[in-house]
């Protein structure tokens, strides 16, 4: 799978620690696999996903062989628009 960062998350990650923007794109590039991935409910877009990872969620789009990362955030700033 390829692996899209948006400009948004990228600005995100360079912001954190290193050690925890580290883990962030670690589990970015395992996608579709392991963790606690499910559906995103709401919004217009159908095939929207997060990935809960602690307390950040990443939501991202897959699409066949892409996987576009939309964003980046905490829990709680994470769905606000």
């Amino acid at each position: 799978m390829t692996v899209f960062f948006s400009r948004s998350s990228l600005k995100y990650l360079k912001k954190l620690e290193l050690k925890t923007a580290k883990k962030l794109v670690e589990a970015c590039e395992n996608l579709p696999g392991e963790g606690d991935v499910r559906k995103y409910k709401g919004g217009s877009v159908k095939n929207i996903f997060r990935l809960r990872l602690g307390k950040y969620r990443i939501l991202f789009i897959k699409d066949k062989e892409i996987i576009k990362i939309l964003k980046i955030d905490t829990r709680g700033d994470i769905y606000k628009k």
